[in-house]
């Protein structure tokens, strides 16, 4: 259902603290308000009908009104994160200073990444807004209004790079939440027949809908996914291959070795050595 700020409230301000794997139920849009968000920890997908991108601790993500997104997690980090919403009448004098194409250029880029100096201001201001937005100062949307305005010009000026994947065709509801449910149990021994049934599609539909609109088979897809949390434990951990095997979905750690090595072209224990020396 779409969501709207309150009546009368132009600037709105939380801190967030779920849980890891939280993720949005359905698909859902603002109808009146931009959001910012600071990711302060955990790694989240926000999936959309046209992209995907990730956030980790210390970017921000923003969302234009009108856009249906979904949110799930990446890993098992806490979920603490800022989270800023706001109208246009709010960043008014933003927009007769540098244009009312200031936000739907700004916001088209949807992730947004910083040095770490500037991950800190951010998060000092963001703290300031909300200290401001919690009071009763008879002056606080003023004030409120200048702390936003100055967030954005942040973002703007001190960016260091965005991302985002592009899918090579509008993603259908059925899609997404197929999508959805990939990231979340990964682990287990998910199959597409099963996500139909719940779906309410046949089986045969459902993946032709997954090649026409995303270009590989589910099984494909699912593979990928558990290959993205095999390399990212190999990278952080030093737990046995068999472990991360049983951890990502596979049935044991030679397969997956054998697949490893089929997909990036060397062993499950050379890429470890590999990624550990780089972080020396």
């Amino acid at each position: 259902m779409p969501n709207r700020l309150p009546p009368g409230v132009q600037i709105s301000i939380a801190r967030r603290s779920l849980p890891s794997d939280y993720q949005m139920p359905t698909m859902d849009m603002s109808t009146d308000h931009y959001s910012v968000g600071l990711l302060l920890s955990g790694d989240r997908r926000t999936i959309t009908e046209q992209q995907s991108y990730d956030a980790h601790a210390g970017d921000v993500s923003t969302m234009p009104p009108f856009l249906y997104h979904r949110t799930v997690s990446l890993s098992s980090v806490p979920y603490e994160s800022y989270l800023v919403k706001f109208t246009s009448r709010a960043v008014e004098p933003l927009l007769e200073l540098l244009g009312h194409t200031f936000l739907d250029e700004m916001f088209e880029e949807k992730i947004h990444h910083f040095p770490e100096a500037i991950q800190k201001r951010l998060e000092w201001l963001l703290d300031d807004m909300l200290t401001v937005f919690s009071s009763r100062a008879p002056y606080k949307e003023l004030v409120l209004q200048g702390l936003l305005l100055r967030l954005l010009t942040i973002i703007h000026d001190e960016h260091t790079g965005s991302g985002a994947a592009y899918f090579p065709s509008r993603l259908s509801a059925p899609i997404i939440d197929t999508l959805a449910r990939i990231e979340q149990q990964y682990t287990e021994d998910l199959r597409l027949s099963v996500i139909a049934q719940n779906l309410g599609y046949s089986e045969a539909h459902l993946s032709r809908l997954f090649r026409l609109q995303l270009g590989v088979t589910f099984s494909e897809y699912l593979f990928r996914v558990r290959l993205r949390h095999v390399c990212e434990l190999l990278s952080t951990t030093n737990k046995p291959v068999s472990e991360i095997a049983l951890r990502c979905g596979f049935c044991n750690g030679d397969y997956l070795s054998s697949r490893f090595h089929e997909s990036m072209g060397i062993s499950p224990r050379a890429f470890r050595r590999q990624a550990h020396s780089h972080q020396e």
